[in-house]
């Protein structure tokens, strides 16, 4: 069982470390447990207060299902359609019934004449630990924290996790652009991340506009050497299911658009927006299917 400290888990939800060993000390953070004088949290608990919001259809039927380990659902359509599309945005070679087969029954069958890299098998099984962490913190404020583990998450036991300059689970220490594009340096992001979040939690309502601007913002930043683009796309997924909003996923037939919109975002918003409201209209014909309601 993957475990947080005491500071980690005050870095997810914005607590004092004091407040989370004080929740640990009175038993209302399940799973909690003592290892000498530290605490160690289970990733997938909760602050106490956070269980008192209620779920959407969606994300009950998402944690029931996880949870349960039922297959044939939502929660297993999302895993497959989520991560096959967001790592074949960024050039993962596995085909979907690869992702498919992965998930199902953690071994892979390589097509024939095409080998298959070691990473795109692990980014693949760490995606899909990613979409539960989302899941089981949907409601947890979005913070530096929670953007942080999930790079971590992400990228854990890739080839990039061994070279000394790529930094898993922290921001960028080289220079990097995105399609030819600059992005903010190295020594910048910690300050334009922190803007970023304040500006976001000073929004509200959040509605899809606001999420699809956080992302176009995050993007921009580019604050982690690699994994950006699934990161940045995960923080979207989550923020819908947070704010009870239908979520979409960016699949290969909106690729192109959603490249676009992501450049020309300064001149026209609404190419990006427009690509993430036909991939929400896609994500409600899957929730009439297996009838669950949403707004």
């Amino acid at each position: 069982m993957e475990t947080l400290s005491s500071s980690q888990f005050a870095a997810l939800y914005g607590l004092s470390d004091r407040t989370v060993r004080n929740y640990c000390r009175q038993g209302k953070i399940a799973g909690a447990f003592l290892t000498g004088k530290t605490w160690n949290i289970p990733i997938s608990a909760l602050p106490p207060e956070k269980k008192r919001k209620k779920l959407s259809p969606l994300l009950k039927a998402l944690k029931e299902q996880k949870d349960g380990k039922i297959k044939g659902g939502i929660y297993h359509r999302v895993q497959i359609d989520l991560t096959y599309n967001s790592n074949h945005i960024e050039g993962s070679k596995l085909s979907k019934d690869q992702t498919r087969m992965i998930f199902e029954t953690h071994t892979v069958m390589p097509q024939e004449g095409t080998a298959v890299k070691v990473d795109d098998i692990i980014e693949t099984v760490n995606h899909f630990r990613c979409v539960d962490f989302i899941i089981d913190h949907a409601f947890a404020p979005l913070s530096e924290g929670i953007i942080k583990q999930l790079h971590k998450i992400l990228k854990s036991g890739t080839a990039d996790g061994t070279k000394n300059w790529f930094a898993v689970g922290d921001y960028k220490r080289l220079p990097n652009e995105v399609g030819g594009i600059e992005t903010t340096a190295p020594e910048d992001v910690s300050r334009d991340m922190k803007d970023l979040l304040e500006w976001y939690a000073q929004q509200s309502p959040k509605t899809e506009e606001t999420i699809v601007e956080l992302h176009q913002r995050f993007e921009t930043i580019h604050p982690f050497q690699d994994g950006n683009g699934r990161v940045g796309r995960l923080i979207m997924f989550k923020e819908c299911l947070a704010n009870n909003l239908v979520p979409f996923i960016i699949d290969e037939n909106l690729r192109f658009f959603y490249y676009r919109g992501l450049r020309e975002w300064p001149h026209v918003k609404g190419y990006l927006i427009d690509t993430c409201l036909t991939a929400q209209d896609n994500f409600k014909d899957l929730l009439d299917y297996f009838r669950i309601q949403y707004k």
